[in-house]
């Protein structure tokens, strides 16, 4: 579909100055119980009635799109035995594997997290929802070597991109469609059956059975004073080393994609294109630049691939994804898919409709797909500006070349291979000195939807 979609096969593990989450992780199979505790230690005895000072403690944040404080979650969930504990592993982002990692590779830890989370609000009903049938597997081989997680349900879930999306999710362990309903009532107060429901993802558990067992302490040995801890992130595309990787809060993102000066894909398909520039991998400081570490997914473009025509896919596709239910995201996203896909084939756009289209659909559905959504055409902008060749009219002429040397080159065929790096004026120069007029410029659109 897209040079951004994880392989099908499972991708490399790495650690990245931290080794805690994925300590012990092997190419097969699972980590055993006896090898998980001789990693981590023991489950501290105290963990469940120390667990919201604990997260508090170390500010976990949500590992999800939204980074939401831990703390705050659990203190909106009165303990009780109608409570439910639900493991969101759908992982519909097609970019993202860190989860399918967690649940294939390290269970145990992800299972620690539930076990914890559910004696601390003195319940007994805790779901797994998973969509990947050897992640599934993974977590009932763990299971079954458990004593203290007999409660622990493994189900199956939809494995759509919104339905992932928490109310989604609620609605299918709820007997209904795996779709938002729409209200948007939190699981917290309203969840599966009615009941009140802590709902996190998979490497949110995971985070809080590694606390569970290494108290704050040693969770907080890697990481910064904002941010203790480490995060894990699938890296894609042209990077040094792709797959999924653990890396401390804090470490640079150009460390991990090769330089400063590339332009990179940050939070999966619902996040911003940005340069990585000095970028930390910090969640509060890319939210204050505008960025978002979201699914955790870190993605280069390979030098060949066209960025407006991988936008274009990205935008076609998650237009695909729609629920169905709500008209401007219907048709409001098939619309900017449509236009970002004429901008790919180098056809006429009325840029100005564009720019209203992307004003159109945010803020209009019962889930936040279509805000998601509509950044894919909008990070257009983040790729700087674009000169797009129309190679019926190019005769080769090498004007272009001759007038910006650092920017464009010329093949063996003596055809202009046009650089990623153009500024506005740049590439106003180009078009505006093509004897053929065989260039066009496509410009920057800001993140309001303005050109």
């Amino acid at each position: 579909m897209t040079v951004l979609t994880c392989p099908s096969g499972p991708p490399a593990v790495l650690t990245w100055g931290a080794d805690a989450l994925l300590s012990g992780a092997r190419d097969t199979g699972h980590v055993p119980l006896v090898e998980h505790e001789l990693l981590h230690g023991a489950l501290r005895a105290d963990a469940a009635r120390t667990l919201a000072a604990d997260v508090a403690s170390v500010r976990l944040l949500g590992r999800g799109g939204a980074a939401f404080p831990v703390a705050t979650k659990l203190a909106g969930v009165a303990p009780g035995s109608d409570v439910r504990v639900v493991v969101n592993g759908s992982e519909g982002e097609p970019a993202s594997w860190k989860d399918r990692v967690l649940m294939r590779r390290v269970p145990h830890l992800v299972l620690d997290g539930v076990v914890v989370v559910a004696e601390a609000l003195r319940t007994t009903h805790a779901v797994v929802a998973v969509h990947d049938p050897q992640a599934a597997a993974a977590l009932r081989a763990a299971l079954v070597e458990r004593t203290d997680a007999h409660h622990v349900r493994v189900v199956d879930a939809a494995g759509t991109f919104v339905g992932g999306e928490a109310r989604s999710l609620v609605n299918r362990l709820s007997g209904s469609a795996p779709v938002p309903g729409g209200r948007r009532t939190l699981p917290t107060v309203h969840g599966v059956d009615g009941h009140p429901t802590f709902l996190s993802n998979v490497e949110t558990f995971a985070q809080l059975g590694l606390l569970g067992r290494r108290g704050p302490a040693g969770f907080a040995s890697v990481g910064t004073l904002d941010e203790p801890g480490s995060t894990l992130a699938t890296l894609l595309g042209d990077v040094p080393h792709p797959g999924v990787v653990e890396v401390p809060h804090g470490r640079r993102v150009a460390d991990l994609v090769g330089g400063a000066d590339r332009t990179v894909l940050l939070g999966g398909y619902h996040g911003r294109w940005t340069k990585a520039g000095d970028l930390l991998v910090d969640r509060a400081a890319l939210r204050a630049r505008g960025a978002t570490w979201g699914a955790g997914v870190v993605a280069v473009l390979p030098g060949a691939t066209c960025p407006v025509g991988e936008v274009a896919r990205v935008a076609r596709w998650l237009a695909g994804e729609s629920a169905g239910q709500c008209g401007p995201c219907v048709f409001g996203l098939d619309s900017l898919a449509s236009d970002v896909e004429g901008l790919a084939a180098n056809a006429p756009v009325d840029l100005s409709r564009l720019s209203r289209r992307l004003g159109l659909v945010r803020g209009r559905g019962a889930c936040a797909h279509p805000d998601g959504a509509r950044r894919a055409p909008d990070g257009c902008r983040a790729m700087s500006p674009r000169v797009l060749v129309d190679w019926t009219r190019c005769d080769g002429h090498g004007l272009c070349a001759a007038l910006l040397p650092e920017q464009v080159t010329l093949d063996e065929w003596g055809f202009p291979v046009v650089g990623d790096d153009l500024t506005e004026r740049q590439a106003r120069q180009l078009a505006q000195a093509c004897p053929a007029l065989a260039l066009r410029v496509l410009p920057a659109l800001d993140r309001s939807g303005r050109s």
